[in-house]
């Protein structure tokens, strides 16, 4: 990534802070190159304590200068957001919008002549392990996706994808750490109802977890190949997953995707 890119970010929330941590913490920008928009004063100056980056009410000072724009505030906020940023930006700035369900259509309105990519990205962003994906405006080139990937991918993986799957996007991995959260509460809950120490139990449940996830990564089989591996007939393993099918574990998180890819959908309809 450029060495002089100057970065701004509308929103101080979670997700802002994923990025911020993912792209300062493990070197990818200096915390200079990174000004912050943010309506609550605290929060600014939590943000600026804790990553050293500009935090402020109001974005008039840095806009002007930077590079790269990136909005993160609520979808409700976003219209305003829009309105207050566009006049102010250099004509050759480029917007990354990760509002839930804002469109292409609506930035390329809001920012015309900008190139413009909407994506998706999750909170694992702020220990480097985040998952993002996004889709390509008008106006954005390769260069654009090069420059978009640099920044989401110093702190985890890309894959750019179709508009029109952002929603599902939405429903599996930006919703999805939701999920594996509630998964593991209910791993170290068992380990502590068979005798674990929930210290313990917390420790097997997370690297578990873990470890599977980087095994699905780096395997050449598929999820269900690798879950026939480790399930001997008639062992521990297979009584544990006849628990899991039998109350429906399988298909309530496919319901749990569709779900949020649902609201994701109603989002952009409002």
């Amino acid at each position: 990534m450029r060495d002089d890119i100057q970065i701004g970010i509308i929103g101080g929330g979670a997700m802002a802070e994923a990025l911020i941590a993912g792209m300062t913490e493990r070197g990818a920008l200096r915390p200079s190159q990174i000004s912050v928009s943010e309506h609550k004063g605290m929060r600014c100056d939590t943000l600026a304590q804790r990553y050293a980056v500009h935090a402020q009410v109001g974005a008039e000072s840095f806009l002007p200068r930077i590079h790269l724009l990136i909005l993160a505030v609520k979808p409700a906020a976003v219209k305003e957001a829009m309105r207050e940023t566009a006049a102010l930006l250099r004509s050759d700035a480029l917007v990354l919008s990760i509002v839930a369900g804002l469109t292409v259509a609506e930035l390329e309105v809001a920012y015309p002549n900008h190139p413009v990519v909407r994506a998706m990205p999750n909170t694992p962003l702020a220990v480097g392990a985040g998952m993002s994906a996004y889709a390509r405006g008008t106006h954005a080139d390769a260069a654009v996706c090069a420059t978009v990937e640099a920044v989401l991918g110093a702190a985890g993986r890309t894959v750019e994808v179709h508009e029109r799957d952002l929603d599902a996007v939405t429903g599996l991995s930006g919703s999805g750490p939701a999920y594996a959260f509630l998964v593991l509460e209910a791993l170290i809950e068992g380990g502590v109802a068979a005798g674990l120490k929930r210290e313990t139990a917390s420790l097997l449940a997370a690297q578990t977890l873990l470890g599977a996830a980087q095994m699905a990564l780096t395997a050449e089989h598929s999820a269900a190949d690798l879950r026939a591996a480790v399930t001997s007939p008639a062992g521990t393993t297979a009584a544990g997953l006849r628990v899991l099918e039998r109350t429906g574990v399988r298909s309530a998180f496919m319901e749990a995707v569709l779900a949020a890819t649902k609201r994701s959908q109603e989002l952009g309809e409002r």
